[in-house]
């Protein structure tokens, strides 16, 4: 049986160049590729917590055999500063990549920044992984370089291009230098064609002893959300959830951007819930390539011996406080992720509710590959493996430039300070739909200690941020 493995699917770019475990720096022990897992990331793209259970396979083929995060944040809750936090293990105010376009974000920006040179997938290349992206990168890839280029730390490259990011039709794919264009054709869709790249990936290696990491990055359920034809109409009559802060009532607790909005109309909620309809549906070839992928390893006798992680970039707001739709906001349906891992070791059907963030991916992957990558977070290998240890009590929410602001999320509360001096707090325990602010009315001394918090960790980095993080 092959070496064990762990499949991400997640959205990168790869390298132009090829490292080898012979290209490993002297001094440097690698253990045999036989020792070590293989990963699969699978990211998806604006993903809401609650949707991802309505897909039969993730239930039922990584939920139910893996371990279930209940606390999975993302630090900022936007496409390609938290891709380029799992990229790299930094908050946002470490990679500075601000948004989704230049000159303050997307890829130009990572590219600009250096950022390239140091992400995980170049510190597993240099380790011996065998590498791979499949799926969307950062956005905007890729960007002013030449239409062929790969990033580095990826022996093997599928990345979309900027043109038509998120459209499943009529597409390019740098596919290894060679940019590939795809039509309109139904056998074109965008999700089935990702599937059968990384499969096939997956079928290749049987033989290949060297571990590999797999990043495997879907565009859905992303606008447009267009279903696969034969998706079309499967949750006709489905209504988006209607949580207690949906069309919330009373606002004049929270920012202007929140209580100048109007009352969610009837015409409003129905067009949420048409839209809430095409993502779910959007998303089921999403849940037919994890099945795949899943029955491929096993056919290549590598499934036992692989951790696959499955996540989401951000989450995604569907009439909660008055938000029709969007993200990048502190509240928990933007900031709160789906995260099942399964992979020797975990547990089945269990849960885990540690905090956890997004900069804790790319220290996972080194550990579970037996190597370092200095990073803000840290690795959750120990929580997988079931072990009762100390863990953070709290993580770092932020947003920078336009609209910023910065917050910490605890066990328990949540507060956050806005650029023009506003601020939000919420007791979590009692209040979890975030439905009445408390920053006027608390007690003094709580919101000291979180202004503290806050304080300790809005610029902190590497260990500096474990520390913060791990203040009680």
């Amino acid at each position: 049986m092959g070496g064990l493995a762990v499949v991400l699917l997640f959205v990168t770019s790869c390298s132009e160049f090829e490292t080898s475990a012979s290209d490993t720096p002297q001094g440097e022990e690698v253990e045999s590729p036989t020792n070590r897992p293989n990963i699969l990331f699978i990211l998806t793209d604006d993903l809401d917590y609650a949707s991802v259970f309505k897909m039969p396979h993730i239930r039922s083929r990584l939920a139910n055999e893996g371990a279930s995060f209940e606390k999975a944040f993302v630090s900022y809750p936007v496409c390609c500063p938290s891709r380029a936090t799992i990229l790299t293990g930094l908050y946002a105010h470490n990679h500075d990549v601000r948004t989704n376009e230049p000159p303050e974000g997307g890829f130009q920006k990572f590219y600009s920044e250096g950022l390239e040179e140091n992400t995980i997938a170049v510190r597993l290349q240099e380790g011996g992984y065998k590498t791979a992206f499949f799926g969307k990168y950062l956005n905007g890839y890729p960007g002013d370089e030449a239409s062929t280029y790969i990033p580095p730390g990826w022996d093997e490259w599928y990345g979309k291009h900027r043109y038509r990011e998120h459209q499943p039709y009529r597409y390019k794919i740098n596919e290894n230098g060679e940019v590939v264009s795809y039509d309109n054709n139904t056998e074109d869709y965008y999700t089935d064609v990702l599937s059968g790249q990384a499969t096939d990936f997956i079928g290749r290696t049987a033989e290949d002893s060297r571990p590999f990491f797999m990043y495997v990055a879907p565009t859905a359920p992303h606008g447009p959300a267009t279903p696969a034809e034969r998706h079309k109409g499967a949750f006709a009559g489905e209504e988006a959830p209607r949580p207690p802060s949906f069309d919330e009532e009373d606002v004049s607790d929270k920012p202007t951007y929140v209580s100048s909005l109007k009352r969610i109309s009837e015409e409003e909620a129905s067009a949420i819930d048409d839209y809430y309809r095409k993502r779910l549906e959007s998303m089921l070839a999403v849940d037919e390539m994890v099945g795949s992928l899943i029955q491929e390893l096993e056919a290549a006798g590598k499934l036992d011996n692989t951790y696959i992680f499955f996540t989401s970039d951000n989450g995604w707001e569907q009439g909660e406080h008055r938000l029709q739709k969007g993200k990048a906001r502190p509240y928990e349906e933007s900031v709160q992720v789906p995260l099942f891992v399964r992979g020797p070791g975990v547990a089945p059907n269990s849960t885990i509710e540690k905090l956890t963030l997004n900069t804790d991916f790319a220290p996972t992957f080194a550990d579970l590959a037996s190597t370092e990558f200095p990073a803000d977070g840290r690795s959750l290998a120990p929580l997988l493996r079931g072990e009762d240890q100390p863990w953070r009590s709290v993580v770092l929410l932020e947003k920078l430039g336009k609209g910023a602001y910065e917050g910490v999320r605890t066990e328990t509360h949540k507060y956050v300070e806005y650029d023009n001096g506003k601020q939000e707090l919420y007791d979590l325990e009692t209040d979890p739909y975030e439905l009445e602010s408390l920053h006027e009315s608390t007690n003094p001394s709580l919101l000291e200690d979180l202004k503290a918090k806050l304080d300790a960790l809005k610029n902190c980095s590497k260990k500096g941020c474990q520390e913060a993080e791990d203040v009680p």
